[in-house]
This record gives C-alpha cells, sequence and structure tokens, in this order.
C-alpha cells in the first residue's frame, strides 16, 4: 500500500460530471490499494469570480485590512471545491472526508495574497487514512498563527499538494493539469516538441523560473528541498486508464543521481515575452554605483533579472538589467526622476519589446561549447543578442521580441531535441 497524493486544477474540477470524473479516477487507486489524500483546485473562473466582485466594492485598494478580506473571500473556492469532490467519492462508495486549509490545519505565515507554509499537522489526516477514508484538503489555503484565513498566491494549490506530500512523506504527488506533462518546448511554437518522461528537479526550476507554466515555482522549490517525487500528468485520459499505465505516463521530475535520468546535454527550450530592458548610458564607473542604481528599484519592490555593465570608457560605464514587463513603467520613471540625476547618468533609454530564450539541462555542468553552439544558432538565423546570462545548467539570451518563435525553433533544432534519443 503506497500514500499518493493527487493534485487537480481548476480546469478538471470545471463541472460536476469532470468532478464525477476525479471521482471515479481517484476511487479507481483507492480500490487499488493505496491510500490517498486529494488537493482539487477552485472550479475554473470560480476564484477570478470571487476576487472581481470584491475589485467592485474596492478598485483600487489593496491595504493588509483588504488583503485579508480578499483571502477570506478567495478561499471559499476550493472549500466548495472540497465538498464537492468528497460528495461524488461518498457517491462511489468511497468513504471521504473533506477538510479547508485551517481544519488541518496548515500554518502559514501572515502575508496574504502570498502567503508561506510554515508546518502542516498531519494528525487528523493521519487519522481519517487509517480508517479507510480518502481525505480531500482545499489548496490554496491556510491558516496565520491569529487564526486568520490565509491563501498563497495565484497556483497556490500546486504547492498546497506538494507541501502536504512532504509532511507526510507521500510515496509520490501526482500533478494533474490540463497538459500530459513537461515538453522539450511549447507545442504551440514548435510541433516537434516532444514531451520529457523525467526531467531532474533543478531542470524543472529553472524551466518555471524561465517562464514554463506548467507548475508553481515554490512548488518545486518544496518538492526539492524535501525530496518530494513529483509527476505532471493529464487529467483528460479517460478515468478507467490502466493504473499501471497511468502511474508511469506524464513526466516524473526527479533527482538529478537517479540512473534513469536523460542524459541529454539540453533538456529543454524556455521563453519568457514578459520582460523589458532598461539602459543609463554613461554613468560613472566607480565602487558602489551598481547599489547606487539598483538599491533603489530594490526598495520600490520591482524584480531584477538580467543584468549587465559594460566595460569603462573614460571613467564612464553602460548600466543595463531586465525588469517584468508590468513593471517598466514604474521602472523608467524611477530612474529618469531619482536614479538618473543621483548617478549623474548622461541619460536613460528603454526597450519593451524583448524576450529572454533560454536552453536548460544537467548535461551542460559536463560538456564543453553548449553556448557557443547556442550563438551559432541565432547567428545563422540573423537574430542579434543584447544581453547573456549563464548558471551551471543554463543559458539565457535577450533579444528583440518579434524572433522569439524563430528563435526557439532553431535552438530547438540545433540541440536535436525533437528527436527521441534526446527526449524520451
Amino acid at each position: 500500500m503506497a500514500l499518493i497524493v493527487h493534485k487537480y486544477g481548476g480546469t478538471s474540477m470545471g463541472s460536476t460530471d469532470r468532478i464525477r470524473n476525479v471521482a471515479k479516477r481517484v476511487a479507481k487507486w483507492v480500490r487499488a490499494g493505496h491510500q490517498m489524500v486529494v488537493v482539487p483546485s477552485a472550479m475554473s473562473g470560480e476564484t477570478n469570480r470571487l476576487l472581481g466582485l470584491a475589485k467592485e466594492l474596492s478598485p483600487a485598494s489593496s491595504s493588509p485590512e483588504v488583503n485579508r478580506e480578499l483571502d477570506m473571500i478567495a478561499a471559499t473556492g476550493e472549500q466548495v471545491s472540497v465538498g464537492l469532490l468528497a460528495i461524488a467519492l461518498q457517491a462511489e462508495g468511497i468513504p471521504s472526508v473533506s477538510y479547508t486549509g485551517w481544519q488541518v490545519p496548515v500554518a502559514t505565515d501572515s502575508s496574504y495574497t502570498k502567503a508561506r507554509i510554515e508546518s502542516i499537522d498531519d494528525k487528523r489526516v493521519r487519522a481519517d487514512l487509517a480508517a479507510g477514508k480518502v481525505v480531500v484538503i482545499a489548496g490554496f489555503q491556510g491558516v496565520d498563527g491569529d487564526n486568520n484565513i490565509t491563501t498563497l498566491g495565484r497556483g497556490g494549490s500546486d504547492t498546497s499538494a506538494v507541501a502536504i506530500a512532504a509532511a507526510m512523506k507521500a510515496d509520490e504527488c501526482l500533478i494533474y493539469t490540463d497538459v500530459d506533462g513537461v515538453y522539450t518546448t511549447d507545442p504551440r511554437i514548435v510541433p516537434e516538441a516532444r514531451r520529457l518522461h523525467t526531467i531532474s528537479f533543478e531542470e524543472m526550476l529553472e524551466m518555471a523560473s524561465l517562464g514554463s507554466k506548467i507548475l508553481q515555482i515554490r512548488s518545486v522549490e518544496f518538492a526539492g528541498k524535501y525530496r518530494v517525487p513529483l509527476r505532471v500528468l493529464s487529467s483528460f485520459t479517460p478515468w478507467d486508464i490502466d493504473i499501471n499505465e497511468e502511474a508511469k505516463s506524464g513526466t516524473l521530475i526527479s533527482f538529478e543521481e537517479d540512473e534513469k535520468m536523460e542524459q541529454a546535454v539540453v533538456s529543454g527550450i524556455a521563453f519568457n515575452r514578459d520582460e523589458a530592458k532598461v539602459t543609463l548610458l554613461g554613468v560613472p564607473d566607480k565602487p558602489g554605483i551598481a547599489f547606487q542604481i539598483l538599491g533603489p528599484v530594490a526598495e520600490a519592490n520591482i524584480d531584477i533579472d538580467v543584468i549587465i555593465q559594460n566595460v569603462s570608457h573614460d571613467g564612464k560605464t553602460d548600466f543595463s538589467f531586465t525588469v517584468h514587463r508590468n513593471d517598466y513603467a514604474r521602472t523608467m520613471e524611477l530612474l529618469q526622476n531619482t536614479v538618473g540625476p543621483a548617478t549623474n547618468a548622461a541619460r536613460v533609454a528603454g526597450d519593451p519589446k524583448i524576450c529572454k530564450v533560454s536552453i536548460v539541462g544537467i548535461g551542460m555542468r559536463s560538456h564543453v561549447g553548449v553556448a557557443s553552439k547556442m550563438f551559432r544558432a541565432l547567428s545563422e538565423e540573423g537574430i542579434n543578442i543584447q544581453m547573456i546570462s549563464t548558471s551551471e545548467i543554463k543559458t539565457s539570451v535577450v533579444i528583440d521580441e518579434k524572433y522569439m518563435e524563430l528563435a526557439v525553433r532553431a535552438l530547438h533544432k540545433a540541440f536535436d531535441l525533437d528527436q527521441e534519443s534526446a527526449a524520451a
């Protein structure tokens, strides 16, 4: 008997028919002899609907008091889902019980709308499992030290499921989504993209941070930290698919030292078009200039990604960095009105129409010439590289947004990711 955690997204819970199918799938796993904990999201669109009501009443406010009430409201979406799924399981003849985050309890800090999990008390859940019940726990939510309901932010149900699996030392956590696994890149851009049977936590973490939307990045961090075997698979396969086939489907996110990991140099191509570049030209090249520029940006709560400082000429240098496109206007205003004058910069320039394209793979650690192969492939397509950023297992380039799809296709082909041997 294995302890398995299933997580189902909002699309899987989108109607009573789909909830019934989820119940039938979970019942199949129970009848195969497994103990089951299920973490569902709210029904698709429900959280947006609820928060939309709140926005009608308070369009601009984001005070701690308002955020507390937003969590109170948003948490009800998952509360409905767990109740409906428990009823559907009971209709299948499977004993089940549903809990909200505060009933478990899932203890969090008090950062409303973006709380972080601190601990999970699994006594109540283990007692129910020992009694032969399926336990359905609301994702996305918890409770702080003052008994206020909190939510974990967008995609938080992934984090809830992985945290529960970690706390209970589950044998595996299965994340059911509307895709059938992790691909070498987005199949909508490269039809030849292939599903990976396995990928390391390090690679998945890079893919998630670089723009892959399959898993919330915090859930991957959690899984890697607590060594929770994680599998991404489709909720749209027939519920009565053979359980042994289902248990091996999708993509297993595992540990680098696992013997069966693919040995491809590059495992995937990630991209992010939500970036913008800003540059201070002609700033004094002296100790502390980077802090003078980036300190005020950090204080404004603006996240910075790629940073480049050019070689000095006549005591002056150019300093460029990228931010999320939503922060572009605010960053430009800060640089033009505050940072530029304070640093005696000659001028401020910006470009909101850039994107970042990255190659990711643990094989890059032990292979030379990977970056040069990437640069050659882009050069052959006439794509100019504006900025470069590297780590042990990734190389990222900033390019003009209009070349993004061309770059992804060229790199996918250059690294033979359309070949079964590279991505199988």
